[in-house]
């Protein structure tokens, strides 16, 4: 994606979606397969890790430290969702890499309203009934399943709102490249 990282060339690509889309597993897989050409930042969270969650998913972080790291204006961006802050810090990248920011509708908007050169992919699962099982399947509590899937078409609508470019999570490699080549058609177009 950045042949030449002596050109700046720095790019932030915001891939967001509905609780159990798929994000991580795609963004993973992308940093898996372009580690020299991606870099993600990794989001900070209040909520509690999940059974069999990486540690590496978030930054797991007590309400006080987050709260504070907001005070010192060390997020880009930051929200409140189904009780629980999650941020992203202020990107450090390595340049000549596309910065990829996993956050929610909420941090795309606030992302957007800053004006930096970024690019909004919103992933959606294929059928509301696939999403609620991998919600299940990863491990989410009953109540918080009800909420992300009354959340989730709020969620469609913002995306289409922001001109998202939409990408129907099916199957995973499929997914990843099909991101990859909206990455790397926006890297040429710039």
């Amino acid at each position: 994606m950045c042949e030449d990282p002596g050109e700046n060339r720095s790019l932030i690509v915001v891939v967001s979606g509905p609780g159990g889309v798929g994000k991580g597993t795609v963004v993973a897989e992308l940093l898996r397969q372009y580690p020299s050409e991606v870099w993600l930042s990794r989001s900070w969270t209040t909520r509690e890790q999940r059974p069999g969650e990486a540690d590496d998913a978030y930054v797991f972080v007590s309400r006080e430290a987050f709260e504070q790291r907001i005070q010192d204006g060390g997020f880009l961006e930051h929200a409140e969702f189904l009780d629980n802050y999650y941020g992203t810090p202020i990107p450090e990248a390595t340049p000549g890499k596309v910065q990829i920011l996993e956050i929610d509708v909420q941090g795309a908007r606030q992302v957007i309203a800053q004006d930096l050169d970024c690019l909004l992919i919103f992933l959606e699962a294929p059928s509301a009934a696939e999403q609620e099982a991998r919600l299940r399947h990863r491990g989410d509590p009953e109540h918080k399943v009800a909420q992300r899937l009354a959340k989730a078409q709020e969620e469609a609508t913002a995306g289409v709102e922001l001109g998202a470019h939409p990408i129907v999570n099916v199957k995973i490699e499929d997914t990843v490249k099909e991101m990859y080549q909206v990455i790397r058609s926006a890297l040429e177009s710039r």
